[in-house]
């Protein structure tokens, strides 16, 4: 199993700023364990928000993920969502 790269977890702050069009948030201002859907976090994200970074993960990591409870747990912090790419990198080679 391969820790994920602190690059990889920038790429993931920046896809889903992108994804979500937030422009007041520098990406190193956002903690990778925070969970992105509380109050503690800078994004403030909402339910509607993670279907969003779902799909996009989709989209940018050719990565599938169809059930909703995984979906839930894998966009939890950018830490999850790095760890679950990565994992899945890993499980296709």
């Amino acid at each position: 199993m391969t820790a994920p790269s602190d690059e990889l977890k920038r790429e993931i702050k920046i896809m889903i700023m992108t994804t979500l069009n937030i422009n007041d948030v520098d990406p190193d201002e956002v903690d990778d364990e925070i969970p992105l859907f509380s109050g503690e976090n800078r994004l403030a994200l909402d339910s509607v928000d993670s279907i969003e970074i779902i799909m996009a993960i989709q989209r940018n990591y050719g990565i599938r993920i169809a059930d909703q409870a995984l979906g839930r747990e894998v966009v939890r912090s950018v830490n999850t969502i790095a760890r679950f790419i990565t994992d899945q990198k890993s499980a296709a080679v």
